[in-house]
């Protein structure tokens, strides 16, 4: 997908810089952190970059920032790049890691201690707050902070060398305690962790922070614009700096945008890892999660995904973006795309009096009204059928478009019938609905000139398959459930899930494959589920509703 100039700054400044010559190529960079599943503000950010990079014919590298083992795993490694291909993008060359610059880093941070600009603090991390000061008050140099280049350098490779235990000490740099910039009250570079790493197993106890890392692996790979969300704007002059004092191969500017706030969502990793620890939802891929591999679960598209980017724009402030919107991206998406079928959620039996025992003919219908080249679906049409209990009543108003006794309504893409008895249990609960076909009705209105009120879908019976249908709503019922210090736990929609086992499908729908897409006419858009879905036990997952209530 290119990005479009009129609603991205960005554009812009690339445009600038390559009709100035201050770049050659454009070389961009998503570089998520291993540590859980991508979410849809990563989504932004990946068309973002990739979209960048395919719009000025340059390339974007996907890296994974990977300096902290403990929270770190193969699993989000491995989900990431299968996020990225899904929607649409490969990336240039092989799949990057900071670990792979891990020893050049270390390099740099010894030439920053032989250069006086870094040194070995003691302090511990309740010292290092006080020392460091608040937003209106400077921090106080650490004790430790005069130590000589040749006792900072002896320290720091011991600290390699596994000599001091974890937390003990830290390599932080030489800047300015007293900068109204927190970033730059001499930020720490290294700190001791005996951990495992996924891809350098015990070879390093020492890592670098992100802020260390991040600048120098753009000026490594040729980085020519680093894009990142606004809470790194007050990190820029830190990553300046390092750029600055250090033999760097190339110079990276890091430009910042708004990050995506969606309504009746979190995406914090923090909380979405606390809602599959405490199995609110079934995993990271739970189809009411924010996650990318939540939304594919879902029914959402690639393109759904990308157009919704698109439609929000790429500014230089956050806000919040109505989940409507979201909404509406992919409704659009499946209307346009999506074949019909029918499906009975709350089946009521029709039995067709005026037909033999035994009845069936096979009906033709398409697969889409407007889409003619997807080609027909063919209907089993026999003597019982199902209708979904809401589409029967015994009397009913004007207003009622549905089936009523002793009138008629339409079966779709087959015959008008009318209704004529109930058959009711002992409870007066109605088991079925007795009714007949008006004869050559079949894309035809009556000959007797009474039209029927209205349209309902219908399963055959005796040729339909039962299938498990899973109606998800959204997961939280409060529009803004982390705003301030409320648990946003507490606003959990209690009916965010609801399995309906005992719904009846047409025939040809048990054979979908998994994660296609329908239209269920007049109950909304399902996917048939990525995991569970099988021609012998059917599952289909609501995506969204046929109801659009965004306002463009």
């Amino acid at each position: 997908m290119e990005t479009r100039a009129g609603n991205n700054f960005l554009h812009a400044i690339i445009k600038e810089d390559l009709e100035m010559g201050r770049v050659s190529e454009v070389v961009t960079r998503f570089p998520p952190e291993p540590n859980g599943y991508l979410h849809v503000g990563h989504a932004k950010s990946i068309c973002l970059n990739f979209g960048l990079a395919e719009t000025f014919g340059g390339r974007c590298n996907l890296r994974f920032d990977d300096t902290n083992p403990e929270k770190e795993s193969q699993e989000f490694i491995d989900s990431i790049q299968e996020d990225v291909r899904w929607l649409g993008y490969e990336w240039a060359e092989e799949v990057r890691f900071a670990s792979r610059y891990f020893q050049q880093f270390y390099e740099w941070a010894e030439y920053l201690v032989v250069q006086g600009k870094a040194y070995v603090c003691d302090l511990n991390a309740e010292q290092a707050r006080e020392h460091r000061g608040t937003l209106t008050e400077p921090g106080r140099n650490s004790p430790y902070r005069e130590r000589s280049p040749e006792e900072n350098l002896d320290l720091l490779r011991r600290m390699k060398a596994g000599e001091f235990p974890d937390g003990s000490r830290v390599l932080r740099a030489k800047i300015d305690m007293a900068s109204p910039n927190m970033n730059l009250r001499d930020p720490i570079l290294y700190r001791i962790r005996t951990a495992v790493h996924h891809q350098t197993g015990s070879e390093w106890v020492i890592y670098p922070t992100y802020d260390f890392a991040h600048g120098q692996e753009d000026a490594i790979e040729g980085v020519t614009h680093s894009i990142c969300t606004l809470e790194f704007e007050d990190h820029r002059p830190l990553y300046d700096w390092f750029i600055e004092h250090l033999p760097v191969p190339s110079r990276p500017r890091q430009y910042e945008f708004g990050r995506l706030n969606l309504n009746y969502t979190v995406t914090s990793k923090r909380k979405l890892k606390q809602l599959v620890d405490e199995g609110v939802v079934s995993g990271w891929d739970d189809p009411r999660m924010p996650t990318i591999a939540g939304m594919r679960r879902r029914g959402f598209t690639p393109a759904s995904v990308r157009k919704f980017c698109e439609m929000i724009g790429v500014t230089r402030s956050d806000g919040v973006v109505d989940v409507a919107m979201l909404e509406h991206a992919i409704r659009d998406d499946l209307n346009t795309n999506a074949p019909r079928a029918m499906c009975v959620l709350k089946p009521l039996r029709l039995v067709l009096t005026n037909l033999p025992e035994g009845h069936r003919e096979d009906l033709a219908a398409a697969a889409h009204p407007s889409r003619p080249e997807l080609g027909e679906r063919s209907l089993p049409f026999t003597r019982e059928l199902l209708i979904d209990t809401e589409d029967f009543r015994e009397e009913a108003n004007k207003k009622y478009k549905r089936l009523v006794l002793g009138k008629r309504v339409r079966l779709r893409s087959a015959y008008v019938v009318e209704a004529e008895s109930v058959e009711k249990d002992e409870a007066g609960n109605i088991l079925a609905v007795h009714a007949r076909v008006i004869p050559d009705t079949l894309g035809e209105d009556p000959a007797d000139g009474v039209k029927p009120k209205g349209v309902i879908h219908w399963v055959s019976a005796t040729e339909g398959r039962q299938a498990t249908v899973r109606l998800y709503d959204r997961l939280f019922s409060d529009p803004a459930p982390d705003r301030g210090d409320r648990d946003f736990m507490d606003c959990l929609n209690p009916d965010s899930l609801r399995v309906v086992e005992g719904a009846w499908i047409e025939p040809g729908l048990a054979a979908a494959e998994p994660e296609q897409g329908f239209q269920f006419e007049r109950e909304g858009y399902f996917v048939a589920d990525r995991y569970d879905h099988s021609p012998e036990a059917p599952v289909f997952n609501l995506t969204i509703g046929l109801r659009d209530t965004w306002e463009g």
